[in-house]
This record gives structure tokens, C-alpha cells and sequence, in this order.
């Protein structure tokens, strides 16, 4: 064991001294221009960068006396943007070291600075602050409230990365509701919106794979997870942002526990260790020891195992980290061991922390734990007590839970109601099958088209008691039979393009093709028909009246075509679905938002998707 933690301090070591030269360069050629600047705006705005420079690649601590002089010099040249960054990165600070109360009070005094000054962007940073502390407390609701604000703010800017990074962060919320569906659902709607921007934002792109992820991963989806993971940490590794590196490298580790891949999972959680200690980060380095114990113990090297979690114990008295994880494991571990004593004391220790900061799973454990050795020992009494702790609290986390389930289905719901968004729509049938009563039967097409699975609406919860009232009933319909209208038409274009392609081949077979040509030219008649489009239309403009005045009046020289497009982007419909309904290519689709993205002078950086979905 020493020989192996001579060799781990040698590498750690050695990686401490590589990251230290590489991640210097850029924070050396700040601190030289910083103190080579003259007292003005400029140096206002060099402090501003070293703030973000130094906290991402230095102890925390370490920005407060750059944040102070940037306060001062913004107050002495009366410099406002400079006083609202500066409030809102001492704000930042606290909200990073968790002292919470302490960043709501520098947030809140930079809010009514941007609000005078009209700087949007100070906003939004501010308010999304404000909606993570919420988040960070616990008050999960408030802090999604909170982020509809930060999303409004996004919108009113027209800023595509601001709008994704908007659905990452109520990602996590929902994630750490429990709500993993909504949690996916927003953390692909950030990875979209930034596929729809030209400049690449890999350091966002790399966060929300690892949020899809952490998200998989906690649904037990191990073997999806893996896979942004590994994409998130590339990317990470190339940025040389060791912080997330080392957080990617713990959740990659997770999944290869999940996976029983144990090597492969110590190989992870140690090169996080290995950044932690580098960086300096103490917390990290705490829980990178207790989960290199976690898989030392699943592989059966109890030995080294029990070395990891006494670090982590011990570091952790030192740090945040209350490593009350560590004990109970540290319990099992001795009753493994058969040195029920010792599982005795460790699990005492874990349960006196539990209770108090009323930690109910890690209670559960600590008494399950604590009976079971008492039992060992021959306290059969204490044990007999100890069982009736950890029954009464295993019933309530498990009402907890379904209360949490209940909660789920009701956010789902509710979250669906509120963007009026239909479930998927199900269809099953053959097209072989259809093909032969086409060849065969003589039926009319357009039964066989509309007989070839009929599309209805499946709803994911139940309608609460609550009654609607008339007009958003009618309303709410009229949005659902516009979705169901809009799927249909790019569905039965899809069927009839295949039975098209289908008939072509036949034809070449067959000797006798005039039945053949009969059944492409008819297709052709319904692919091209306009009737279909009118009901849509008819259906649109009866949920969106305004939307098609709103687009000529902005928009004089925008074409009919191009207002279909319009349209259809407004429904939120994927490429393909939009390709079927106007009967082109995906490639087509492309040049065409290309095409109207030139027209309506929409800049790069900015989303056609939000432009339409605010018209």
C-alpha cells in the first residue's frame, strides 16, 4: 500500500507541474497587463477578466481582492457597467461558496444598476445567479419561476446561446427534482439550440452531453449515459478546463460502477483525484476518495478500501463534506470485515451527523447498518430497536418517493399543458401489407392512405378534476387538432413517397405496368394536392390569427412558400416532418431556412427557431 500511494504521490506530482505550465499562460498575460495599466476603464475591464480567469484556475479565495479593487476603480470613475460586474462577481463568489444570504445581497444591489443603465446582458447574468441559488437551496419551484424571467430576458435579446444555456439550467432543476424526463426533455433543447448557431460554444456543448449524461445515468440508462460522457470529456480535455474535467471523469466513473466495470471506473475516479489535488480543490478530492473506497470494496480489496474512506473522512472534517457517506460505508465495510465493533462506532458517527442535518437516507442506512452489527455482537435488543428506526424511516423515504413520483407525473403534466405541446403520435401498420390490398383489391387510395393506421392522440397523465374554462378548452383543442393535422399531413406524405417507390420497382418487374403507371400518377395527383394545405392553414390561422399579419408586417417581401416554412417552424416540427409536409428533401429544408435566414437578416449567432416561435 505504501508503494502504491509513493507512486500515485509521484504522479500527482508530475500532473500537478504539467497543468500547473499549461493553464498559466493566459492568466500570466492578464496579471502583466493588469499591472502594467494606468487606473481607468481599461483596467476596470482587465479585473473583470482576471475575476473569471483566476476563479476558474486558482482556490476561490483568491479573486476577492481583484473583485475589491474593480469596485473601488468602477465607484471612483463613476463607471456603472464596471460597479454592476463587480457587484455581480462578489455576488458569484458567495454564491460559489455556498454562502448564500451573502450572494443574494450583492445580486440584488447590482440588479437596479442594470435596470439604469439598460444592459440586458448584466440582467440576465444577475437573474440567472438568483435562479441558481434557489436551486442550490432547494426551493425548486421558486427557482424555476425565477428562470422564466432569465428565459424572457434571453428572448428579449435574441440570444440563441442565452436561450440554451436557459433550458440547461432548468435541466438541472428538474434533474434534481427527480423529474428526469422533463430534465432530458430541456437538456436536449439546449444541445438543439446550439446546433442551430454557427459559432461551435464547445464549452456549453461539453456541459449539457455531460448533463445528458448525469441524467441517463440516474435513470439507470448506464450504457447510454456513457457515450455523451466520454464526447463531454474529449471535449473538456481539449479546453484544458480541468474543473470539469475532473467532474466528468467522477461521472464517468458512477457509470462504470453501474456497468460493473470497477477497473475502468477506478481508473476514472483516480484521474479525478488527481486533477483535485492539482487544483487544489479539497471537497472534490474528499469524494474522490470515498468512491475509489466504494469500488476498492466492490472489487474485494477491503484493505484499500478502508485506507480511501478514512481519507476521505478525514479530509472532509476539514471541508463541506460531512462524509457521513464514508462512515456508514466504513460500517459495512467492518461488518464485512466480522469486526462488529468497529461497524458499531462508524455507524454511531454517521447517524449523530444524519440527524443532525436530517439526512433520512443516510439515517436508514446508518440503523440498517447498526442493527445488523449489533446482531453480530450478540446486542440483540439494541439490534431489535435499531430495525425499528430503519423500518420507520424506510416507510417514510418510500411515501417520500411516491410522493415524489405523484409530483413527477403532476410537473410533467403541468409543464405540458403550459406549452401546449400533443404526446407523440403512434401509428402502426406494414406497408407491405398495404401494398398488397393497393396491387390487389381495388380500393380507392385515399381509403387505403387514411386505413393504413389511423393517428390518435396518446396522453402521458390523466386530466386533473379541475374543469377548464370554455375558451381555453376550445382553444387547447384547437392547438391539439392543428399538431394532429400538421403530423398527419407529413405522415401521409411519407406513406405515399414509399408506396411511389415501392410501385416503381414493381413496374420494372411486371410484364403488364399500365396498372403500375395508373397507381404512380395517382400518388403523384395526392402529393401534389393543395387541399390538404388549405385545412391546415384553416387550422392555423384559428390558434395563431395573428401570426401571419405579424409576419407580413415585418416581413413584407416574404413569399407564400416561405410563409409555410414560417408556419411550420412555428409548430416546433423536426426537419424531416416539415421535408414531408412540403414534399422536398432534407437538403431542400436546409437551404431553404438558409435561404430565409438571408432574407430576413437574421445574424448568425442568433436562432431562426426563436425569431419564429416570438412572432
Amino acid at each position: 500500500m505504501k508503494t502504491i500511494s509513493r507512486v500515485l504521490g509521484c504522479l500527482v506530482l508530475l500532473l500537478s507541474n504539467i497543468l500547473h505550465a499549461q493553464k498559466n499562460s493566459k492568466l500570466d498575460s492578464l496579471l502583466t497587463v493588469y499591472q502594467n495599466q494606468s487606473e481607468g476603464i481599461d483596467k476596470i475591464e482587465t479585473l473583470d477578466h482576471l475575476y473569471y480567469e483566476v476563479f476558474q484556475k486558482k482556490k476561490p479565495e483568491d479573486v476577492l481582492p481583484y473583485v475589491k479593487e474593480q469596485l473601488k476603480l468602477s465607484k471612483t470613475f463613476n463607471y456603472k457597467k464596471g460597479e454592476g460586474d463587480a457587484l455581480f462577481n462578489y455576488g458569484n463568489y458567495y454564491r460559489r461558496t455556498y454562502s448564500f444570504d451573502s450572494a443574494r445581497y450583492y445580486f440584488q444591489l447590482a440588479k437596479p444598476i442594470w435596470e439604469t443603465i439598460e444592459n440586458k446582458a448584466g440582467m440576465f447574468k444577475t437573474l440567472n445567479g438568483l435562479a441558481k441559488i434557489e436551486q442550490l437551496s432547494g426551493n425548486f419551484d421558486k427557482s424555476i419561476g425565477l428562470y422564466d424571467d432569465v428565459m424572457q430576458t434571453a428572448l428579449n435579446m435574441k440570444s440563441g446561446i442565452r436561450i440554451a444555456e436557459t433550458n440547461r439550467e432548468i435541466a438541472t432543476i428538474y434533474m434534481d427534482k427527480g423529474v428526469y424526463e422533463l430534465g432530458i426533455k430541456y437538456m436536449l433543447a439546449g444541445l438543439r439550440g446550439l446546433d442551430s448557431l454557427k459559432k461551435p460554444y464547445l464549452r456549453q456543448r461539453a456541459d449539457m452531453l455531460v448533463g445528458v449524461g448525469r441524467i441517463e445515468s440516474l435513470r439507470g440508462n448506464d450504457k447510454a449515459a456513457l457515450e455523451p460522457l466520454m464526447e463531454g470529456l474529449g471535449i473538456f480535455e481539449a479546453l484544458e478546463n480541468h474543473l470539469w474535467e475532473c467532474i466528468t471523469h467522477t461521472e464517468i466513473g458512477y457509470v462504470h460502477l453501474g456497468l460493473d466495470s470497477i477497473d475502468k471506473a477506478i481508473e476514472h475516479f483516480n484521474k479525478s483525484l488527481e486533477i483535485s489535488i492539482s487544483s487544489g480543490r479539497k471537497g472534490f478530492e474528499a469524494i474522490c476518495y470515498h468512491n475509489l473506497g466504494l469500488a476498492n470494496r466492490k472489487k474485494g480489496n477491503l484493505e484499500a478500501a478502508e485506507q480511501f474512506l478514512k481519507k476521505s473522512i478525514a479530509l472532509g472534517k476539514t471541508t463541506a463534506n460531512n462524509s457521513i457517506s464514508s462512515l456508514n460505508e466504513l460500517g459495512s465495510l467492518n461488518l464485512e470485515k466480522n469486526v462488529p465493533k468497529e461497524s458499531i462506532k462508524y455507524h454511531t458517527e454517521a447517524i449523530q451527523l444524519a440527524d443532525s442535518i436530517n439526512s433520512l437516507v443516510e439515517l436508514k442506512d446508518g440503523y440498517k447498518g447498526r442493527s445488523l452489527a449489533y446482531e453480530l455482537n450478540g446486542q440483540h435488543q439494541k439490534a431489535l430497536e435499531d430495525k425499528k428506526q430503519f423500518i420507520i424511516l424506510n416507510d417514510s423515504i418510500f411515501n417520500s418517493t411516491k410522493s415524489q413520483q405523484i409530483e413527477e407525473l403532476r410537473t410533467i403534466y403541468e409543464t405540458e399543458k403550459k406549452e401546449q405541446q400533443i404526446a407523440l403520435l403512434e401509428q402502426e401498420a406494414k406497408v407491405d401489407k398495404l401494398q398488397k390490398y393497393l396491387l390487389g383489391g381495388g380500393l380507392g387510395l385515399s381509403v387505403l392512405v387514411f386505413g393504413f393506421g389511423f393517428y390518435g392522440v396518446r396522453q402521458k397523465l390523466k386530466r386533473n378534476k379541475a374543469e377548464k374554462a370554455k375558451v381555453d378548452a376550445e382553444l387547447e383543442f384547437k392547438k391539439k387538432e392543428l399538431t394532429t393535422h400538421a403530423l398527419h399531413l407529413a405522415k401521409k406524405n411519407e406513406v405515399l413517397e414509399s408506396l411511389k417507390q415501392k410501385a416503381e420497382v414493381l413496374k420494372k418487374e411486371e410484364s403488364v405496368a399500365s396498372g403500375y403507371q395508373s397507381l404512380i400518377r395517382s400518388i403523384d395527383f395526392d402529393l401534389q394536392d393543395d387541399n390538404n394545405w388549405k385545412n391546415f392553414s384553416r387550422y392555423f390561422e384559428e390558434v395563431h390569427s395573428d401570426f401571419n399579419s405579424n409576419v407580413k408586417a415585418r416581413f413584407p417581401e416574404v413569399t407564400s412558400n416561405e410563409l409555410r416554412l414560417l408556419a411550420l417552424l412555428k409548430m416546433n416540427l423536426s426537419s424531416k416532418e416539415i421535408a414531408n409536409i412540403l414534399n422536398i428533401s432534407n437538403e431542400g429544408i436546409k437551404k431553404a431556412r438558409y435561404r430565409l435566414r438571408k432574407k430576413l437578416n437574421i445574424p448568425t449567432e442568433d436562432s431562426l427557431q426563436d425569431l419564429v416561435l416570438s412572432l
